[in-house]
Order: structure tokens, then C-alpha cells, then sequence
């Protein structure tokens, strides 16, 4: 099984974490997307739309970190990261959607716009982009009370979120402590293996 991969590539992270937590070995190949090598003609055949991650499992090649960990569940069901009931997997799914629309998309533009030089940073935008992070994290507050995890058992729905929830810090972005739903969600995941693993990746153990 081989991974193209971008490390700090939170789409990438979501894949990593489902690895990790089916204990499955693979070979990471660095995609390196400062230097534009997701556009390159070798890895335009591989996925048309030039975005990492991609997974390549025998003559299987899958694209999409939603489309690649539903694979791994798939092929590779233990341990189940999708319930059984169809609303259930349905239910994961609009998470993850959510997730990679709502969340992730919105963090990576408040870390854009944080990355760029002290005088061109847009304060008033920051102050927006954490709002809405924010605003996301009130809404999962408020669907975990009473649940550990997003759809009752840890799934797909609650690793789709882990990356980015990881460096809430980093984005400037406090937990209010009236999240404390959330904030006891992201205990859990943290102390998971896979999650240490990850958070020994980027140096954050």
C-alpha cells in the first residue's frame, strides 16, 4: 500500500489517522506541494484534480481522503470506523462533509492568512475566520451533549475533525469554556493511539 502524501496536509492527516487506527503498514511518498509536484504529469494520471492525498492499494487507486477512508473501512473492516444502520453511515458521511467544508476549509484560511507577513495580515478577517471556527465548534457542542462521539461510537465523522482541532491553539483560536462537550471530545480523541501518533508526527507530543 502506498500513500502520496503532504504531511501537514490536514486531508492527508485524516488518512494517516485511519492507518493508524487499523494498524495498517503502507510507504508515504512525499508530494511536495510547495514546489507544485501535485500538478506534475505523473501525478496528474494518478488523480486529475491535482490534490493529495492518493492511495494506491494493489492495482486500487483511490483519491479523495472521504472516498480513501471509506475504502480502508471497506477492505479493511477492523476496527469498523462506520456503523452498521444505513441512516447511521449516512449520518457519518454529512459529518465529514461538514467537516471538510465547514471546518477544515475555514481553519485553512485563517492559517493563510496568519502565515502572511505581520503588515499584510488582515486582522479584521482573522477575527472572522476564528468567529466562524468558533460558530462550528458551538454547533458540535451542542450535538455532543450526552455522546462521546459524533455518532454515537468513535467513527470516520470524529477523525474528519481531529486534524485541524489539533491546533486550535496555533490558530489563535480559545476554547470557550462553556464548550465543555467539545472540549471533553477532544480529550478522548487526543489520548487515542492513532492521535498520539499523529501529534508525535508533527512534533507535538
Amino acid at each position: 500500500m502506498k500513500l502520496y502524501d503532504f504531511p501537514l496536509s490536514p486531508y492527508c492527516q485524516k488518512v494517516r489517522l485511519v492507518l493508524a487506527e487499523k494498524e495498517l503498514s503502507y510507504d508515504k511518498v512525499f508530494v511536495d506541494l510547495t514546489k507544485s509536484e501535485q500538478r506534475s504529469p505523473e501525478f496528474l494520471r494518478l488523480n486529475p484534480y491535482g490534490k493529495v492525498p492518493v492511495l494506491i492499494d494493489d492495482e486500487e487507486v483511490i483519491y479523495d481522503s472521504t472516498f480513501i477512508n471509506e475504502y480502508l473501512d471497506d477492505e479493511y473492516p477492523h476496527p469498523p470506523l462506520r456503523p452498521e444502520p444505513s441512516g447511521d453511515r449516512a449520518r457519518v458521511r454529512m459529518f465529514e462533509d461538514f467537516a471538510d467544508t465547514s471546518f477544515t476549509a475555514q481553519c485553512g484560511l485563517l492559517y493563510a492568512e496568519q502565515r502572511k507577513p505581520e503588515d499584510q495580515i488582515d486582522h479584521e478577517r482573522v477575527q472572522h475566520y476564528q468567529g466562524d471556527v468558533i460558530r462550528v465548534l458551538e454547533f458540535l457542542d451542542r450535538h455532543l451533549n450526552g455522546k462521546e462521539y459524533l455518532v454515537d461510537e468513535f467513527s470516520l465523522a470524529d477523525l474528519a475533525f481531529t486534524p485541524r482541532l489539533l491546533i486550535l491553539s496555533q490558530l489563535g483560536v480559545e476554547l470557550p469554556s462553556r464548550l465543555r462537550h467539545v472540549s471533553a471530545w477532544i480529550k478522548r480523541l487526543s489520548q487515542r493511539p492513532c492521535v498520539e501518533q499523529l501529534l508525535k508526527e508533527l512534533n507535538m507530543a
